[in-house]
């Protein structure tokens, strides 16, 4: 458990790094065709649809791999 937890706040440092390096990459993130945005007057709606499927495949991918990776 310690070792995972060490591997993850790792990942964290490099995508922070990679944020704050090229941040301006990820304007596109947010604003695909498939997300929702509805605003009025007093009223912001927002659903990330198209973001939230292409998390959740990049995820499974990197899952995925890991789990090769590390069977024995």
């Amino acid at each position: 458990m310690g070792k995972t937890l060490i591997y993850i706040g790792i990942l964290f440092i490099i995508i922070g790094f990679i944020y704050l390096k090229w941040g301006n990459i990820f304007n596109w993130f947010g604003n695909l065709p498939g997300d929702f945005k509805i605003e009025k007057d007093n009223f912001k709606f927002y659903f990330p649809f198209a973001s939230g499927i292409i998390i959740s495949v990049f995820l499974s991918l990197l899952l995925f791999l890991i789990r090769i990776i590390t069977r024995k």
